[in-house]
Formats: C-alpha cells, structure tokens, sequence
C-alpha cells in the first residue's frame, strides 16, 4: 500500500518526474503562496530597525484575528459535530501536515493538559500528522505527496466508525491530508471536517485535489481565508494560528472543565501586549548566531509550542535541523530544546506529547519515521551536557521561557521580559506565545540573511509544493535583476542540477539564480561578440 516508484537518478530525470505532475503543484496564484502587499522590505526592516519590524508583524496579527472574529458562525457546525462526538462516548482525531500537524498535536497535548486528571477523557481525543511524531521534529520527506500514506495512517491510528476526523491543510490541497479525509469519510458515519485558508473559488479553480474533496458531499468544509503570510508562503505564520485557533476553541467548546476559549480574549491579550515585546531578544539571538554560538532553549509548561517554531525553522531557512544523538556525524543546530524536569528520553517525549510517541514503522520509512530514530532526540534535563560537548569550543546560552504566577517569563543571558497571560485559557496562552515566537525567529533568520524582501529564499524544496515554490522564487530573483527569457522548465532543470552538489548550509534558490543570471551574463556577452 505505502510503495512508491522508484526514485529517477540524474537531474534531468528528476526533473522530468516533477514537470510530469507540476501542474498539479503549481500554486502560486493562491493567496497562502503570494507576498504580503505590507511585507516587501521586510529583510531591510529585520536588520534595521527591529521594533518597526515587530510593530509590522504584531498589526498584520491583530488584523487576522479581527477577521477571525467574522468567521465564528461558520464553525458552530464543528463545534457541535464534536460535542456529539464526545456525548456519544466516541473520539475525535485532528490529522495535518507540516505545520498542520503540529497543530494537530498541539491540540492533543492541551487537551490532555486541561483533562490530565481524567485519562479516560484525556484519550478521546487524538492528534497527528503526517510522518507521525517523528515529523515534530524533522521533516519526512515527501510523505505529504502521498494521499494513500495519509489513508494508512489513519486506518492505523485506530479511527473507528463513528469517530470524527478534524483535518487542517493551510493551502486546503496537500495530498496527504486529502487522502486522510477522504478516507474518514468512507471508514465514518461521522462526516469528517477539512479546514484550509485560501478561498474556495480559487482553490477549485486551481487544484483539482482540492476541487474533489471540497466538493464531496461527504465532507464538510470550511474556508478560513486570511490573506498572504507577512512571510511569502510561510503558513506556519498567520495560517497556522487561525486554524489552530478555529479548532482549538471549537474542542474546548465540547468541555465544561474551563469556561470555552473565544477569539475576543485572545485578541484582547495580543492587543495589550507590547508588539516590541521581545526586540531585544531577537536582536540578541541573531547577534550570538553571527558569532558562531548556539542557543538552547528551556522550558516546563511550553515544550510543544516552543518546539513548534524552533523546529520548523529548518525547511523554512535551511537550517540544519535538530541533531540525533544516535548519528555520529551529527552537527548542532542553532537551536534546541530542553526539558529540565524530564530526567530520560522518553521521560521528554511525555511530558512533551502527555501520551506515548506514535511512530512510523512501515519498511520503508522506518529509518527516517520510526520509534528507535525518535528516541535519538533527546529533550531530557541531559540535553544540556550534550549541547555543551557538541558546540565546544563555541558558548552555548539557554534561552529560558517558564510560567511564574500569572506571567510567562522569558530570559536569555540578562535580557528579561515578562508575558501577561493574566485569565487566558491554556490554549490561548500557547497561542499568544506561538505568535510572538513566529515573528522573533522570522525576524532573527532575517537578520542573519535567511530571507530577501518578503520571500523564502532559503526554503528547502523537500516536496512537489516546495519545489515549485523555489522555482517561484527564482523567477522572482531574475525578475528583479530585469532577467527574461528562462521558462518555469529552464528554472527547473537548473534547480535539480544545483540540488545534486548542495551543501546542507547553502541556499538552492540562490545557487540556482546566480547559475542562470551567469548563463544570461554570458549569452549577452556571446551575442555581442557575433
């Protein structure tokens, strides 16, 4: 069932395998996909003036959430699909992909956080992703291409026949999450939920995955649409939070342990929260990286959000990801995660996840996906030491986030701030703090030049959608040196070429413009000799 085809070898013929189904990839025409109208200097504004540049992110933040405001009538159906769900004694399951999937879990943990006096209510709901646990961390590559892998995973996880399944796809067309609910809908007599942010019209109009599934009577659909990422394509961004946000308080609606989380609180919250909050912390994480230090981050209550943002910063970036302590050529990331209290591995996978690790472990995946690769990350009180010996002879400082009183306190070497999370429910205080870590670490990877105006020109392409979004942005490079005459396929055959020899701290996007702004150079200069 999970068997693909085998790999193509040379450039060409990998290129040849993704022009053959790039259609179906091609998406920059939707609005999750397109640059901010608001964002263009925002690699000028990262290195200038971080408070202008946070004071951007914060109100582009609190539009959203405005919006947001608008949207409650059309998510009274999910609500009330999931009190049934749970009156009826059955279990609701969120599945997604990337930073879907981290949401997914993240509203596994805050439910089991809320119910965690209560394990038979803390199991009925279940949260996962694409490439399982595993993918909290590192990204499985290609997995999301593959409808039928989505299908498996759920018909493993244990969905049963009258379950309820939430899935969360920003763009509304990964083919894993699509192959995942269509399979709910077949297995269920509750039909499942399919959550995206780009409007309906146009994703129809496009993407004929997302044409099939939004127009299945079986399913109920729901568009969240707000706009642009302030980063082009970063759905981890704005996207993430609204759906987050959406089913998040659609879950806690179905409990009467806390009174229901409703938009106006979290907005409120994000309002009075000084949108230069955490300036001089990211100039200070950006200046330590430029001098060639490492950070480690720490924390007791926040370890699935700060894990969030710090992991997904690899295929955003291309920086290298979280270490394996089972490789022994492993090299540090700039970042880590700690959990001081967590006094083994799987101790931190607990306290990280309030259930045990769900793993990938078809033959095929695994060595990438399985339990005995999750196990080399280690989050535990040891991760410390381990850091230390690994980034010698460079510092390593401990960036410490941890709930006190009403306060999150967040404090990295003497720079100290306090958050007010004063009255917010659980998953509003992940979610305030999720969006004020979003625009540090976008900010700090644009200091240190992992972005050019508003576009991701360090993105890896480790998938169909990736890599048509770094050939996206090729065109947009030449088209700001006033380049014309390389196609989308002349663009693509460059990029597999350059892949072959990349190395993991170099930029596919850059290497493959300056190849062809060199090409263009040289054919100007031939024709000039003629």
């Amino acid at each position: 069932m999970h068997d693909a085809p085998p790999p193509p070898q040379t450039p060409r013929q990998k290129a040849d395998a993704f022009l053959a189904v790039a259609d179906a990839f091609r998406l920059g025409r939707l609005p999750t996909e397109a640059r901010h109208p608001r964002t263009g200097h925002l690699a000028q504004l990262a290195r200038s003036d971080v408070d202008a540049a946070l004071t951007l992110l914060h109100d582009i933040d609190v539009d959203v959430l405005e919006k947001m405001l608008g949207y409650a009538p059309r998510l009274a159906p999910l609500a009330q699909a999931m009190q049934e769900t749970l009156a009826a004694g059955h279990r609701i399951f969120f599945y997604g992909c990337g930073a879907t999937g981290r949401l997914s879990i993240s509203l596994d943990y805050l439910w089991r956080y809320v119910h965690r006096d209560n394990p038979a209510m803390a199991n009925r709901v279940l949260g996962f992703m694409s490439g399982g646990d595993l993918a909290l961390v590192h990204s499985i590559e290609s997995f999301e291409d593959h409808p039928e892998w989505g299908a498996q995973q759920l018909r493993e996880i244990g969905f049963g026949p009258h379950d309820l399944l939430v899935s969360t796809t920003e763009g509304g067309e990964t083919p894993s999450v699509i192959g995942a609910t269509e399979e709910a809908a077949r297995l269920s007599s509750r039909p499942p939920f399919f959550l995206y942010c780009n409007p309906e019209d146009l994703l129809t109009l496009q993407v004929e995955r997302s044409r099939r599934v939004i127009a299945d009577t079986r399913i109920h659909s729901i568009c969240l649409d707000v706009g642009p990422m302030y980063l082009s394509g970063s759905t981890r961004l704005q996207a993430s939070t609204v759906l987050m946000l959406a089913a998040g308080e659609a879950l806690f609606t179905a409990t009467d342990k806390l009174p229901p989380p409703q938009t106006k609180d979290l907005l409120a919250a994000l309002q009075r929260t000084p949108a230069t909050l955490l300036a001089t912390f990211t100039q200070e994480e950006s200046r330590l990286y430029q001098k060639g230090d490492f950070l480690l981050y720490e924390t007791v209550d926040h370890g699935i959000t700060i894990l969030t943002d710090t992991t997904e910063r690899a295929p955003t970036f291309s920086v290298l990801g979280f270490e394996n302590q089972n490789n022994p050529e492993r090299k540090p990331s700039l970042s880590y995660l700690r959990l001081p209290q967590a006094a083994t591995t799987d101790a931190a996978w607990r306290a990280l996840l309030l259930r045990d690790p769900i793993t990938i472990e078809w033959p095929e995946l695994r060595a990438v996906a399985g339990h005995d690769r999750l196990l080399g990350f280690d989050f535990s009180a040891a991760a410390l030491t381990q850091r230390q010996t690994l980034t010698a002879p460079h510092n390593l400082h401990r960036f410490i986030i941890t709930r006190t009183g009403n306060d999150i306190t967040l404090k990295l070497n003497d720079i100290e701030r306090q958050l007010d999370v004063t009255g917010l429910h659980p998953l509003h205080e992940h979610l305030l703090l999720k969006i004020l870590l979003n625009a540090h670490s976008t900010l700090v990877m644009g200091r240190i030049g992992r972005f050019e105006s508003n576009v991701m020109t360090w993105v890896k392409p480790s998938n169909n959608k990736l890599i048509d979004r770094a050939i996206r942005y090729v065109e947009f490079l030449l088209a700001e040196d006033g380049i014309t005459g390389f196609s989308y396929e002349d663009i693509c055959y460059q990029l597999f070429i350059v892949t072959e020899t990349l190395q993991p701290d170099q930029s596919v996007v850059l290497l493959t413009h300056a190849a062809l702004k060199a090409q263009a150079a040289g054919d100007k200069r031939q024709d000039r000799s003629a």
